[in-house]
């Protein structure tokens, strides 16, 4: 070892290594800078250096519409309802004798139908037999009584023509005619009573009023009835109705009588419903009218009638349609010339159409509307042939906004390649 190393502190020597260490030259700071600056400047040449894209022209092209042309027509306007199949009429069978129901029809149960005047149970008629008989005995007695009466008041006369008077004088009580007046209204209320014990008699047979279905039964064999008690329900089958409302704005397309004319053969009406995918579907015709409005929904009802609806005649030949159906119905109304029909979805705001002239320019018009339905409105507003309405719906119109119409673009181009090739030529 030297003496100048000697000479030196290990302290001191140690800082010196870290001062050294400390000291790092600028050219290792600067360099990565500079590298960085001329990567910069030389894509900025490039940049300038590169050429330039050619820019083409935007070209806007008119928005392209579908179209269809107006023309007015006559048309027939459905009116739509709905309501529910009901009888025409509804009877609850009240007895009017007492007894024991002694024997029912077989097709006394609900659902059982019932041409008119057929059984539909029996109740013990014994006690009525033997009024009857009574009543037979009282009016026989009252007979002879009378035939008694009419012989003395005979004899009376005699009797008093051979005083030498004449029958005009004679006392009311000489020639018997009080008796007589009295054995004549003896045979009279004889006569009634038997009457009423036949009809009794006769009543103790439950009949039906008229082609009907039974709906309900309150008694059965071997029950005991009393005068009053409700046997069963029963409705017609002959002809059935279906109480159709119907709004005031649809009242003036709808063919109606005045509520004192009975119309058999209305507006026909088409009733229906869909059921597993399958319409069925049934015809009746509007035969009358209510002539009052309903306060509460303030609607017009009109009365459908549909023969036969369970298709138990002999003139029925459609499929039955059972009380309480609810069905739809599409009623058959007035026929209205010179009418318009538009597609509903080309209308807007209610009133508003988008028309196309000979130019291809937009035309926006307002329509006064007759009426509509679920897919068209109906307008008497007429529309000049050179002007078709546009289905398409466009997202910004302008009045007089230039359009391309779907269909007539291959005409237009070619069209434009033919004055393109007269102009080079």
């Amino acid at each position: 070892m030297s003496a100048n190393q000697t000479d030196i502190p290990p302290k001191k020597a140690t800082e010196n290594l870290k001062a050294h260490r400390r000291m790092v030259p600028l050219r290792y700071v600067l360099t990565p800078f500079a590298i960085i600056f001329s990567a910069v400047i030389v894509l900025a040449l490039f940049g300038l250096m590169a050429p330039k894209p050619t820019k083409n022209p935007v070209e806007v092209k008119a928005p392209l519409v579908s179209v269809m042309t107006l023309e007015s027509q006559s048309v027939t306007f459905d009116i739509q309802s709905q309501g529910s199949v009901m009888p025409r009429t509804k009877t609850t069978l009240i007895s009017e004798v007492s007894g024991q129901v002694i024997q029912v029809s077989d097709k006394f149960q609900v659902g059982g139908f019932f041409k008119k005047g057929e059984v539909l149970l029996v109740i013990d008629d014994i006690s009525y037999q033997v009024a009857l008989l009574r009543a037979q005995s009282q009016l026989e007695s009252a007979q002879a009584q009378l035939i008694e009466e009419q012989a003395r008041s005979e004899q009376a006369e005699d009797e008093w023509l051979l005083t030498g008077k004449t029958i005009e004088q004679a006392p009311i009580l000489a020639l018997r005619l009080p008796q007589l007046k009295k054995a004549q209204a003896g045979v009279l209320a004889a006569k009634a009573d038997l009457r009423e014990a036949n009809i009794k008699l006769a009543r103790t047979k439950i009949i039906a009023p008229y082609d009907a279905m039974l709906s309900a039964k309150q008694v059965d064999i071997g029950q005991y009835v009393s005068t009053g008690s409700s046997l069963a329900t029963t409705f017609a089958v002959d002809y059935a109705e279906i109480r159709l409302p119907i709004k005031q704005r649809d009242l003036a397309f709808l063919n109606v009588s005045r509520i004192n004319q009975q119309n058999e053969q209305g507006a026909q009406v088409e009733l229906y419903y869909l059921l597993g995918g399958k319409k069925y579907s049934w015809t009746a015709h509007i035969t009358r009218y209510e002539g009052v409005v309903d306060s509460m929904s303030r609607v017009y009802y009109f009365v459908a009638k549909i023969n036969d609806p369970y298709g138990v005649l002999a003139s029925s030949e459609h499929d039955d349609i059972h009380m309480g159906t609810f069905v739809n119905a599409n009623i058959s109304g007035k026929s209205v010339a010179n009418v318009t029909a538009i597609p509903i979805g080309a209308v807007y705001s209610g009133n508003t159409v988008y028309l196309v002239d000979n130019n291809n320019r937009l035309v926006i018009e307002t329509i006064n509307t007759l009426r509509t339905d679920e897919h068209y409105a109906y307008s008497l507003d007429e529309f000049p042939n050179n002007k078709r309405l546009i289905l398409t719906k466009l997202a910004s119109p302008i009045t007089d906004m230039k359009l391309r119409v779907d269909g007539e673009l291959v005409k237009s181009t070619k069209a434009e390649n033919l004055t393109e090739q007269t102009a080079d030529e």
